[in-house]
């Protein structure tokens, strides 16, 4: 099939590897220490990749490929996250602990700018998305993480949901909403039990739908209030 895919220019690459790592989809690697797009079936299109190279080497071109694969790259998640048969975790799960500012004994300023944040209440043409960095979290997040709104929720415009609890779908409110508006980028901050997964799906489909690139990036939380990466 004829689609967009993302090209490496290996003249440009400095090996840094910051493409391998923002890309979610683990279809770049880093061999010989130049970035190589080893699977073709995993680049969804997004282009997580294109705003971590700090050489431009990075493009997106529209050829035959084969089609993206989520099924393939959710397995190969799977199986990279199981654990070492003596119970630690495998060699591809990385934790980066970080403990939360101390906040017991001290007022905490509020960083929201705006109102409603309950995806299903907001307005599609707010006048706050104009030129918004926005910020889609699961709801349980900023209860697990300690230090919530001045990581998460400053200078950014908040949207919440629950793709447990909550009924229906969040992407099509989400595409209108990327669509219909000048957003600069998306934060998505999930639990990391697997129905929080909903959504990042969505913000993922609703980005695809926009027919938009905008840098997005996604940050896991653990119920024990660390960020995972």
């Amino acid at each position: 099939m004829i689609r967009k895919i993302i090209k490496i220019d290996e003249t440009k690459c400095n090996g840094c590897g910051a493409c391998a790592a923002a890309c979610h989809e683990g279809a770049i690697k880093m061999i010989n220490g130049k970035a190589k797009l080893v699977r073709e079936d995993y680049c969804d299109g997004l282009g997580d990749c294109l705003p971590a190279c700090p050489t431009g080497a990075i493009t997106f071109e529209e050829r035959e490929a084969p089609a993206y694969n989520e099924a393939a790259v959710l397995e190969a998640k799977a199986k990279a996250a199981k654990p070492l048969p003596c119970g630690c975790p495998g060699t591809n799960s990385k934790a980066i602990h970080r403990e939360a500012a101390p906040v017991a004994n001290q007022a905490v300023n509020s960083q929201l700018s705006q109102w409603p944040v309950q995806i299903r209440l907001v307005p599609i043409n707010a006048p706050y998305f104009d030129g918004a960095n926005l910020l889609i979290a699961a709801d349980c997040t900023a209860y697990a993480y300690g230090n919530f709104h001045n990581e998460f929720i400053r200078n950014h415009i908040t949207l919440i949901g629950c793709p447990k609890l909550d009924e229906g779908d969040y992407t099509e409110k989400l595409t209108a909403i990327i669509k219909n508006n000048d957003i600069k980028s998306v934060t998505v901050v999930r639990m990391e039990v697997p129905c929080c997964g909903g959504i990042e799906n969505a913000v993922k489909h609703a980005l695809q739908q926009s027919g938009k690139f905008i840098p997005w990036r996604v940050v896991i939380i653990s119920t024990d209030g660390r960020i995972l990466d």
